[in-house]
């Protein structure tokens, strides 16, 4: 048994095919200013050739998979052409005298370096992305054929290092039954697509590809995260029944789609919404039964490109997001950049504790321009939806109140204007830090609902880095004090009449959501793909069961025994 990651869930078992990537020789010699330009046109070459590819993948996914899925390689091509990123390569060819080749494995090691130094996961395996243009683009002028999964006969499961969001892109569904690499994480595009496709896959395994061989018998098992080689009878008959238990499960989560997500006894109604990083992301969301958007990440706007996106940029996003979500509410967190997720344009400083340090809305309120501009276009777009605004990174009432100045003024300004708006707005804070849930009940008078960011939150309050290897065992999202600050938001804001959920990881575990449920939390943002596993387990027990069960872990002395009682 090799152990990995639960990417996407499932149970297969067939025979492997391994797919191996061969070493790519670069020279690294000097050669002579007379050939730079040579360079440059084969670059050039190289490029349109890559375009057409990823033209043709593009029209793949979209196909086979859906417009959203399809959005990835619009993101390729149009790193593509990216002038900076392209210019980078062709001054690198002329400064250093090099082959083109070269020039680029250095511009892509760099920007690949850039992604994996940041802490937020989603962001993070956007390296993995880069690399894939990288690799595209150097096989394409060293004339090396590409692989493909395109053109399989038989069933097989897919065991390889790492898999690019291309080759996923181009697995032929008939017959790629799971797949596992040794590299990715849950987050990266490689997952999402293997979950959109419904095709288990096992992530981040160690030395599988050294052990596996081709036709070997493969057992993938995407919900535990676990890969068998040529298991012995006795584990192979127990996963053929666990198989068709699962094919009847996901068959009864299916049907829960449009049901809502509310206690057997009727008792208790929660909303069930969805993290989103694009507007893309909103047909995911509504085909798997969400009711809004928890949250919207808006980085994602600022990243790959040379300057600030403009109002008008920004608004067009919004606006997109608020008319494909229609009457469902909307969170739109303000910029969270800084520290770890550096845009090179805004000259941020190298910190010693970036976690800690000038991000976030502690960035945004020393650079007010930026938020002024963020918050004219959500009010601009609050016009075409119902939009709410969340800020993030909030320790203090201080900072709630300047960025609410902030908005007022850009009221005013609208109103001269006369441009309209959501007077009814929204405003609320992400709770991530635990000096925030310690006074939730002061912060609470200055906003309109809380959202526990628990992904910070509980590495601020347990002292862990979860991005490192040595201490990530630490992490416990149901840590008897993560559990109590919880609680304590969540009064504190039903004391004053209004309300809290949760966008981290946290909120779509279905370990995690008897005691949610029955701590009072009123909504539940996560992976658009968890959603139905999230409302299976509402609607299976009483709101009653889960105050006992959230009482009982409130009392509990670590985290295992809680784990135990939901079992």
């Amino acid at each position: 048994m090799i152990k990995g990651v639960a990417a996407s869930p499932g149970i297969e078992i067939g025979k492997a095919y391994v797919l191996k990537e061969y070493p790519v020789f670069i020279e690294q010699d000097k050669i002579a200013v007379d050939k730079l330009e040579d360079e440059i046109e084969k670059l050039s070459k190289a490029i349109v050739k890559s375009q057409a590819q990823l033209e043709k993948i593009r029209d793949k996914a979209e196909k086979e998979m859906g417009a959203d899925k399809a959005e990835i390689f619009n993101a390729h091509l149009m790193m593509l052409e990216d002038e900076v990123f392209l210019n980078e390569i062709r001054e690198k060819i002329k400064a250093e005298s090099i082959r083109a080749e070269y020039a680029l494995t250095l511009v892509v090691k760099a920007y690949t370096e850039m992604f994996q130094n940041i802490e937020d996961e989603y962001l993070r395996e956007r390296a993995a992305d880069v690399k894939d243009i990288g690799d595209r683009l150097i096989k394409n002028l060293l004339n090396i054929p590409m692989q493909s999964l395109a053109d399989l006969s038989e069933e097989i499961i897919v065991i390889a290092k790492d898999l690019t969001p291309s080759d996923t892109a181009q697995m032929n569904k008939e017959f790629v039954q799971a797949f596992a690499t040794e590299m990715g994480g849950r987050t990266s595009h490689t997952a999402i697509m293997a979950r959109s496709l419904e095709i288990p896959a096992v992530v981040g395994t160690v030395d599988l590809l050294a052990k596996a061989r081709i036709g070997d018998t493969v057992i993938v098992d995407g919900n535990k995260g676990l890969v068998y080689l040529n298991p012995d009878q006795e584990t192979l008959q127990r996963y053929v029944k666990l198989r068709e238990e699962y094919q009847l499960y996901v068959q009864d989560l299916k049907e829960l789609k449009d049901l809502p997500a509310e206690t057997k006894d009727k008792a208790r109604k929660v909303e069930l919404v969805a993290n989103i990083g694009t507007p893309k992301d909103c047909a995911g969301a509504l085909a798997n039964g969400a009711e809004g958007i928890g949250l919207y990440r808006t980085e994602f706007l600022y990243m790959d490109r040379t300057a600030l996106p403009s109002e008008d940029e920004q608004f067009a996003a919004y606006k997109a997001v608020a008319e494909e979500m229609a009457a469902q509410p909307v969170i739109i967190r303000t910029l969270d950049v800084g520290g770890d997720k550096k845009l090179p344009y805004l000259d941020m400083p190298e910190e010693l504790n970036p976690f800690l340090g000038w991000r976030a809305i502690r960035m945004c309120l020393d650079r007010e321009e930026i938020l002024r501009t963020q918050l004219r276009a959500i009010m601009r777009a609050s016009a075409y939806g119902k939009l709410r605004i969340m800020y993030p990174m909030i320790s203090n009432a201080t900072e709630i109140r300047k960025a609410n100045t902030i908005l007022q003024q850009v009221k005013d300004d609208l109103d001269k204007e006369g441009i309209p708006y959501d007077r009814e707005l929204e405003v609320g804070i992400m709770v991530e830090i635990p000096a925030a849930a310690v006074i939730a009940d002061l912060l609470v008078k200055d906003v309109d609902f809380f959202s526990i960011g628990t992904n910070d939150l509980i590495q601020y309050t347990i002292a862990v880095d979860r991005m490192n290897e040595h201490i990530s065992y630490l992490y416990e999202p149901l840590h008897p004090a993560v559990l109590r600050l919880i609680k304590n938001v969540i009064d504190a804001s039903h004391h004053a009449g209004k309300w809290t959920g949760m966008c981290g990881e946290m909120a779509g575990d279905v370990t995690a959501t008897p005691i949610l449920l029955g701590l009072g939390l009123d909504e539940f943002s996560m992976s658009a793909v968890s959603l139905s596993r999230v409302k299976k387990v509402i609607r299976s027990m009483t709101y009653q069961e889960a105050q006992e069960i959230a009482q009982k872990a409130l009392e509990a002395e670590n985290a295992e025994e809680i784990r135990q009682l939901i079992k």
